[in-house]
């Protein structure tokens, strides 16, 4: 099959001057600056957006504490019937964002539809159900009456305010959802400070949000380099950070949060998650794992799997079967209906991931498949499987964000937990076995904020996703992000 053709208001999109978002519009910016948008299957530029300056920031931030007191006065019903309304649009506009997501990510197609526009709506209209059922508690005062007064005490959740949401590349349009949904949802009102390689999909939900009816200034969207983030974090003007991105950066963020003013900071980080198979697993199946574990979106997804544990006495048929399917995969253009393995997202990850290969050959771990950049435009890797040689290995400790597969053996169940464990990270793991017994037994001892039995990666709006150790602080999802984006307030009577 070839490439399909793009939309006329994807074309005529991408041809844009793209501005600002800001105060429910476009404004342009005070600086000169601009951004090149590249395709990663072609490294041809498809698009330029505006690199803000100080003087942007201020107008974004000012736009949005007025956002705030509009929106956050705002009935809660009201509030969900426009993220119902925005996420009605998503689905209508489902094949236009997705062929932006993928122009601008590398994407496969299916996936920006899957995931960049269905579970966004999805993810949409479950923070929209929240908006009415945030709310506090009545308590009784253990107070002693004097004169026959009385007391009572109830308490309130208030929303904190102005949010900054620093987006990661990998699911541009998705995690965006996540962090306005959550924002919106509970009264506050934020600014979008998308990934300079992928900034374009979010202008384009801005202006659907507006569509479904949000007030001006309840969310504005901010293209731009690092300083951009930064200064958002710092601004006097904002209250509360979520970011989602690397381990290092999730650190500085923090840290900017802290020393700024005390800022809420909320970090859903990477790290170096696991996947271990028990003795029991049926291999093709333990196959199929693999491949959804860790190369779902050419592997650059925060809670995907590059560590894998193997019995010792099935590390080397798993490893050749694995070796053989990867050899199947049709690797090519991400708008080819066909394609089942894009590139990466942009050349500087292209590049680290070859660095990631050569450390691999000069520590001499086996690459049983794959290890190797694929020459040509574009930014393509080959699927890798490596069988690492120790456990302090580069590739077994260092996330690569890539389509990495390193795997190690273990001899029995306690070494496999000590094995998992031993990494400064916790944000998911799976156990893969047909033995449900003991996996409910292991999982209380893995040390990750989420852990799968027999899947990974897919995540469910319900269910509270996070990482522990140096994968992060706080909790996505569920009713655990009302915690991250409201103020509790105390009231006490005395009567």
């Amino acid at each position: 099959m070839s490439a399909i053709p793009l939309l006329p208001q994807v074309e005529a999109f991408l041809k844009r001057s793209h501005q600002l978002f800001i105060d429910g519009g476009y404004v342009p910016s005070t600086s000169s600056q601009t951004l090149d948008v590249i395709d990663p299957a072609t490294g041809v530029v498809i698009s330029r957006v505006a690199d803000a300056s100080q003087a942007d920031i201020d107008q974004a931030v000012a736009s949005a504490n007025r956002g705030f007191q509009v929106w956050s006065q705002t009935a809660p019903a009201a509030r969900a019937s426009v993220l119902l309304k925005l996420a009605d649009l998503l689905e209508r506009h489902r094949e236009e964002l997705a062929q932006i997501e993928t122009c601008q990510s590398g994407k496969i197609i299916q996936i920006s539809r899957m995931f960049e526009v269905d579970m966004a709506a999805s993810f949409l209209r479950y923070y929209a159900g929240w908006a009415t059922k945030i709310s506090g508690q009545t308590i009784t005062p253990s107070l002693p009456s004097f004169a026959g007064e009385r007391y009572t005490a109830f308490t309130l959740r208030e929303p904190v305010g102005v949010v900054v949401g620093i987006v990661p590349w990998n699911f541009a349009s998705m995690i965006a959802i996540w962090k306005l949904g959550s924002a919106l949802a509970t009264g506050c009102s934020i600014i979008i400070k998308p990934s300079e390689f992928t900034p374009l999909t979010i202008l384009r939900i801005a202006e659907l949000a507006v569509e479904a009816g949000l007030p001006a200034g309840a969310l504005n969207v901010l293209t731009g380099g690092g300083m951009v983030g930064k200064a958002l974090i710092e601004h006097p003007g904002t209250d509360k950070v979520s970011f989602t991105g690397s381990v290092p950066t999730g650190i500085a963020v923090g840290k900017s949060a802290m020393d700024a003013k005390l800022t809420r900071a909320t970090l859903e980080l990477g790290g170096k998650n696991s996947a271990a198979f028990l003795r029991d697993m049926d291999l093709d199946k333990a196959v199929n794992g693999v491949i959804e574990a860790g190369f779902l979106h050419s592997g650059q997804i925060c809670a995907a799997a590059e560590r894998f544990f193997v019995h010792r006495s099935q590390l080397e048929a798993m490893t050749e079967k694995l070796a053989e399917r990867l050899a199947t995969l049709k690797i090519g253009s991400p708008l080819d209906e066909a394609t089942q393995f894009g590139p990466l997202t942009n050349k500087q990850h292209q590049a680290k991931l070859g660095q990631f290969f050569a450390q691999a050959r000069a520590e001499n771990s086996t690459i049983v498949c794959g290890g190797k950049v694929i020459d040509g435009p574009g930014c393509y890797v080959e699927p890798t499987v490596i069988i690492a040689n120790s456990i302090n290995d580069t590739l077994l400790n260092e996330e690569t964000f890539g389509p990495v597969a390193t795997f190690f053996p273990y001899d029995d169940e306690e070494q496999l937990l000590q094995l998992m464990n031993n990494t400064p990270y916790g944000l998911s793991a799976s156990l893969w076995t047909n033995d449900l017994s003991k996996a409910l037994r292991m999982v209380p001892q893995i040390e990750a904020g989420t852990v799968w039995v027999n899947m990974h990666t897919l995540l469910d709006p319900a269910v509270p996703f996070g990482g522990v150790k140096a994968s992060g602080v706080g909790r996505e999802f569920g009713d655990a992000f009302i915690d991250d984006y409201t103020e509790l307030k105390s009231v006490m009577i005395r009567y």
